[in-house]
């Protein structure tokens, strides 16, 4: 399901339901138990990884930046340029009030859906794009996001989702069968082959896959490099 606004793919139909609130519990729950404090330690090694084999970009767009988890990691390196961009405003607001001010003083935000990016062609070095992606059921709208991703990029994308071949992955499809049928689905676990032959077919060569637990757990990063 889909808002069909100025674009078909252009914004997810739970994108708006990120109201202050909603924006200050997303801020939290990162560090909400030992778990999610373990996942998101994880998760920054991953994306640490990920920027070395993606060369030490010197210039970097986060989209959707969300509120900024990642922000710390993208300023271990004084030199980057660091962009953001979310659909919603109120996310970046709530990045941009909460977070350390020796962080967001190097942050340049602008609104903006990540299907369409109102910057100039090669505007960075690399695209950080976390946790967006699997929300992306319609091979349509992944085509969409990589394409203006091979837009803006100069060289590399970085960017995580779920993908089979795992037993995490396994658990959810023998739920799913359970499950009564939703009319509208926004998490969804794509097939190795199908998003690796997406990124090929959209101008990019795959550098690097990270998992976040081999063989167990759906998350994956992707290092790509423009063709």
């Amino acid at each position: 399901m889909v808002k069909k606004n100025h674009d078909a793919a252009a914004e997810l139909a739970f994108s708006d339901k990120y109201d202050q609130q909603h924006a200050q519990q997303y801020f939290e729950k990162h560090d909400d138990g030992l778990w999610r404090k373990l996942s998101n330690w994880r998760d920054h090694q991953i994306a640490r990884k990920a920027l070395k084999i993606a060369g030490n970009p010197s210039s970097v767009l986060d989209t959707p930046c969300g509120t900024g988890r990642f922000w710390d990691v993208l300023a271990e390196d004084k030199h980057r340029v660091i962009h953001v961009s979310d659909y919603n405003q109120t996310m970046m607001d709530m990045g941009m009030a909460n977070r350390p001010k020796a962080i967001t003083s190097r942050v340049k935000p602008f609104q903006a859906s990540a299907f369409e990016l109102p910057v100039a062609d090669g505007f960075v070095d690399s695209i950080f794009c976390m946790r967006f992606m699997h929300h992306l059921g319609q091979s349509a709208d992944r085509e969409k996001l990589l394409k203006e991703f091979h837009r803006v990029t100069k060289d590399t994308v970085i960017i995580s989702l779920w993908v089979d071949g795992n037993i995490k992955a396994k658990r959810r499809a023998q739920l799913e069968k359970k499950r009564p049928a939703k009319e509208y689905q926004n998490r969804f676990v794509l097939p190795t082959s199908v998003v690796e032959a997406e990124f090929k077919a959209n101008g990019f060569d795959i550098v690097e896959r990270l998992d976040f637990i081999k063989y167990y757990h759906m998350w994956r990063t992707y290092v790509l490099r423009k063709i």
